[in-house]
């Protein structure tokens, strides 16, 4: 891993301790609430934990690949990763961004629509899909909870298509800055200043904009005041009124 990457890795929060709940790992993720094991209480966390395969991934490394048979569905824990899929011509378009608490590998029970990657070292629980199928009969809620999930997913991936289909450079990068501020503060993380996992090559390929434009659109943000370059991957937003208005095209 590289020295930029691995001073770069953002860390969660520590969780809150939960009474009575020492026995079981899961409890003591720092994601809980926000993961898709947030629909259980205590006592069923153990029901999920039996079926659970932690995973580290170092910078780089694929938790799957597009085309391969989709046996296993993931939880990112720790760390962030990108989803990818290659244009028959060679070039590549990121689909979208993973961040803790997000669920990866639900859009189809045949074979992954994309290539999962982290972009920082990365933590999973890693379930295997017909073990995870059974669990739903015994816990309900859980697949209830997968559900709103992939509600979500599905809304992003509406927003996705704005971005690329009607929306300016600048719009774009405006509306990408302020998506990272909301999932920073979901995360509760800091967000002045904003830590930027990803590349501006990655953020051009999941914006469809070459990396120039990336750097050059960052650069006129910052002369004109509405934010301020503190390094490639930490940024402050010095003026979020405007910042939004450009988003919405005004």
């Amino acid at each position: 891993m590289s020295t930029e990457h691995s001073q770069n890795v953002v860390r969660l929060p520590e969780p809150a301790k939960r009474a009575g709940a020492a026995e079981s790992p899961c409890a003591a993720c720092p994601i809980r609430d926000l993961a898709v094991c947030s629909a259980l209480d205590d006592s069923e966390l153990n029901h999920l934990n039996a079926i659970r395969l932690p995973v580290q991934l170092p910078h780089g490394a694929a938790a799957f690949d597009e085309g391969e048979p989709a046996d296993y569905v993931y939880n990112l824990t720790g760390g962030f990763m990108k989803l990818y899929k290659l244009m028959p011509d060679g070039r590549r378009q990121i689909t979208g961004f993973v961040f803790p608490g997000d669920f990866l590998g639900l859009a189809s029970d045949t074979e992954y629509v994309h290539t999962a990657e982290a972009i920082t070292d990365a933590s999973l629980c890693k379930f295997k899909r017909v073990q995870l199928e059974r669990l739903f009969r015994e816990l309900p809620k859980l697949e209830r909870r997968l559900l709103d999930i992939s509600r979500n997913e599905l809304a992003e991936a509406h927003n996705q298509m704005l971005l690329l289909g009607r929306k300016s450079a600048k719009e774009r990068i405006a509306s990408f800055l302020i998506m990272l501020v909301a999932r920073a503060e979901r995360l509760e993380l800091s967000t002045d200043p904003l830590e930027i996992p990803m590349s501006r090559n990655d953020i051009g390929d999941y914006l469809g904009l070459t990396t120039e434009t990336v750097s050059r659109t960052l650069t006129r943000l910052k002369q004109s005041g509405v934010i301020a370059l503190n390094s490639d991957r930490r940024i402050s937003i010095a003026d979020p009124a405007s910042l939004g208005e450009i988003a919405e095209g005004y």
